[in-house]
């Protein structure tokens, strides 16, 4: 279900989750587990976060059960393992304020959330899973980009098929840079990577990939930086690379792709009256809250000793952050640990969403 949101009566729930990629899916999940109602609240036009905004159609090997899933395609397993569970989003907007209502004490007082068009939710627990905060690609300081922008130069890449046949020009040497390297060779009709020296940041194994496809004569690979885009009303027809002693080599191409990585802008949350740590949320791994008693953090907003900014340590996250949040929603309530296969309410939930879809 989706809201964006009135200015009439607050919304009312058990939970608040600040971000709707794939950690906060997940927290809707183990959530509804125990009978917790969530509200999302996303600055994008729809859930999945990074993986759907910016990696669609990158593959991710990492996930259980699934050698392979796109970015996109997990966010729509997400959102069909949750539906049951009627989560209420409310997309394109920001979460601007918090304040406490009632006693400090969790179990009694709630929080109070506005977002930037004045939509108000109230409930007992705020869940921050905003991954890095707002995030934006960060650009080359090249003159006169911003004409080529969405026409010939793309930040990301949301559909392969958008580059079939095109002369390519890819820039970077991160693992972005050297994965779609890789994945958009087969459609290119021809690719050269640009990278100011020889070493990558990316996996050795990307990197191993990318020689072994040069040296077949795949793709072609130029040290440089690119110091002018040369075209004219937002169609590019080539770049201008620079080598170390100043030489310039024109490269031929319909699109560039620059992979310099992203730019995290926390946002109203570094008002939230946290302990934060460059930009990043302290907190506990036995309930992963935070310093303040009924706000929790899961995902790549959080910061502990070992941390590991994987999906799959996300999801482990918010299955303990569950647990404590259940102690603040039903404080007289008894917590009984229930394996998903025998759990009566995931049943019922699902029970109930199977007689929805029969009947049309």
């Amino acid at each position: 279900m989706s809201d964006l949101g009135t200015l009439s009566t607050p919304h009312k729930t058990d939970a608040i989750i600040i971000g709707a990629g794939p950690c906060g899916l997940f927290t809707v999940f183990e959530m509804g587990l125990l009978d917790m109602k969530c509200h999302l609240v996303d600055i994008l036009d729809r859930p999945g976060g990074q993986c759907a905004e910016l990696y669609p159609e990158k593959p991710i090997y990492d996930i259980p059960a699934y050698p392979v899933i796109t970015g996109q395609e997990l966010t729509d397993r997400l959102i069909e393992q949750i539906e049951p569970f009627t989560p209420v989003f409310h997309l394109q907007q920001m979460a601007e304020s918090l304040e406490r209502i009632g006693p400090d004490t969790p179990s009694e007082g709630h929080w109070r959330l506005t977002t930037d068009i004045g939509t108000v939710i109230e409930a007992k627990v705020i869940i921050i899973a905003a991954g890095g905060g707002s995030f934006v690609p960060k650009k080359p300081p090249i003159p006169g980009i911003e004409e080529y922008e969405g026409k010939s130069v793309f930040y990301a890449v949301r559909q392969m098929e958008q580059f079939r046949d095109k002369k390519l020009v890819i820039a970077g040497g991160g693992d972005s840079a050297l994965d779609w390297t890789l994945n958009l060779q087969p459609l290119a009709e021809n690719l050269t990577l640009v990278h100011r020296r020889s070493e990558f940041r990316a996996h050795l194994d990307s990197v191993n990939k990318m020689w072994s496809k040069k040296e077949e004569g795949l793709i072609n690979f130029e040290m440089g930086q690119i110091k002018e885009l040369i075209g004219e009303n937002g169609v590019l027809k080539a770049v201008a690379v620079e080598d170390k002693e100043k030489n310039r080599t024109l490269i031929e191409c319909d699109c560039l792709l620059p992979f310099f990585g992203l730019t995290m802008k926390l946002g109203p949350i570094a008002n939230f009256g946290l302990n934060l740590d460059k930009n990043l949320i302290p907190v506990d791994t036995e309930k992963f809250e935070t310093s303040t008693p009924g706000i929790f953090a899961v995902g790549d907003i959080n910061f502990y000793p070992g941390k590991l900014k994987l999906i799959l340590s996300g999801f482990h996250e918010a299955a303990l952050m569950a647990r404590q949040a259940f102690r603040y929603i039903y404080p007289e309530a008894r917590l009984k640990f229930e394996y998903t296969t025998s759990s009566t309410n995931l049943q019922e939930k699902l029970d109930v969403d199977d007689r929805k879809k029969q009947a049309g």
